[in-house]
């Protein structure tokens, strides 16, 4: 998988140049991030649950609490990143997720799992800013120089993510049949060897990058008020996907009796987007401006919903049981597609100069903000014992109201 990507990266058209070492590092970086990563969290939720013991209040809003720790606090990586530049923040973030993926390993208490949570939740604020804001200011360049739409680079680094989710999951399953410790470690020794790369690799000054003062930026941040709309739109999207995470192990157990059919669903997420996010993404930037190919992307992720939700009621079990959550799981990739490239594609337009890193921070942090209230609602809606149907459909009208929120222009 990672030869496929690097051979994508170097492959390019006759009139287009091809991309510069510092982009496809950075987007391999994203690569390898997410093979760790998602060797994990998948299956976080059922080790809480079965093995940790917590109800399922408490697990929702653990993974909410993960999520806010890391998106929640991407502002900060992002203006550390605008500071003292991406380096040193890439490599700290790093020592820190392994150092969190070695604790939740053993961790069997409540407060040593949020402990654990928090810090691996935290690291990624700092490494995944800093790589998506340079990702982001080369691809205005490259999209500058004449080379092609900013858009189409973003859509590379969404795909290198996917294509780690898509590996990751299955490394995950095939270790789980020994134990989540072993999961946990392995996730952990994939990050030591991240470090050690980039060590290596990552450039000591990047050129047209310089430092920038914390002080003035979040006050200029906060009363931009169609960046802000921007974030709560994103930040309603991401919540939707986060169902991945704890909806979607609930409807599969439901469905087989086990989570054995998880990993490969969340290798059929990630598949469509290795395979067709750049044709997606190349079609629609020549007929959808941004704000409508976000319109597009948020109702595909509301109809997933609804999907599972009309099918709910009827019970079904085993193979034919999996066909509403294969359809969410289509549908939500669908509009991931169409959403996540396009949001930062948006994010320079919007951004003061010099401050990329804290505006793309930003998006996450508001966006992690509301996933933090949004999942601890959702876990308590799950077992409510409401109809069926019911919680689904409270998850569909999520999207529906955040297209409302887009900025106009």
């Amino acid at each position: 998988m990672a030869s496929l990507i690097s051979r994508g990266l170097c492959r390019k058209a006759p009139d287009q140049p091809r991309l510069s070492p510092l982009l496809r590092l950075l987007i391999l970086t994203q690569f390898a991030f997410n093979i760790g990563f998602f060797a994990v969290l998948p299956f976080l939720s059922e080790h809480l649950g079965q093995a940790v013991g917590m109800a399922g209040w408490m697990v929702g809003f653990v993974l909410g609490l993960r999520t806010f720790s890391q998106q929640g606090l991407f502002v900060v990586g992002g203006a550390l990143a605008d500071r003292y530049g991406i380096r040193p923040v890439v490599l700290m973030g790093c020592v820190l997720r392994i150092a969190g993926f070695v604790w939740l390993g053993s961790a069997r208490e409540t407060w040593a799992v949020i402990g654990s949570v928090l810090l691996i939740g935290f690291a990624a604020a700092l490494f995944s800013p800093a790589v998506e804001s340079e990702v982001a200011r080369q691809a205005v360049l490259w999209e500058e120089s004449g080379a092609g739409s900013r858009t189409r680079v973003l859509a590379l680094l969404t795909v290198a993510g996917q294509a780690g989710a898509f590996v990751g999951p299955l490394l995950g399953a095939l270790l789980l049949s020994v134990d989540f410790r072993t999961v946990c470690l392995v996730g952990a020794g994939i990050f030591v060897l991240v470090l050690a790369g980039h060590a290596w690799l990552l450039p000591q000054h990047i050129p047209g990058r310089g430092g920038v003062k914390f002080r003035g930026g979040m006050g200029k941040l906060l009363r931009n008020r169609r960046f802000l709309a921007l974030c709560c739109a994103y930040g309603a999207y991401l919540l939707a996907y986060n169902q991945l995470y704890l909806a979607l192990p609930d409807e599969v157990e439901r469905a087989t009796g086990s989570q054995t059919a998880l990993a490969w669903l969340f290798a059929l997420s990630s598949l469509l987007v290795v395979t067709a996010q750049l044709p997606v993404t190349r079609w629609v930037g020549e007929r959808l401006t941004l704000r409508r190919s976000m319109v597009a992307g948020l109702l595909l992720i509301a109809v997933g919903f609804a999907v599972v939700g009309a099918a709910r009621p009827a019970g079904w079990t085993g193979a034919a049981g999996l066909l509403p959550a294969a359809g969410f799981v289509v549908l939500l990739t669908l509009g991931q597609m169409l959403v996540a490239p396009v949001a930062r594609a948006w994010v320079p337009d919007l951004a003061e100069d010099g401050r990329l890193g804290l505006y793309t921070g930003a998006l996450s942090s508001v966006s992690g903000l509301i996933v933090l209230i949004g999942s601890s609602a959702t876990g308590t809606l799950l077992d409510s014992g409401l109809p069926e149907a019911v919680p689904w459909l409270v998850l569909a009208a999520v999207p529906v109201a955040a297209i409302g929120l887009l900025p106009r222009r």
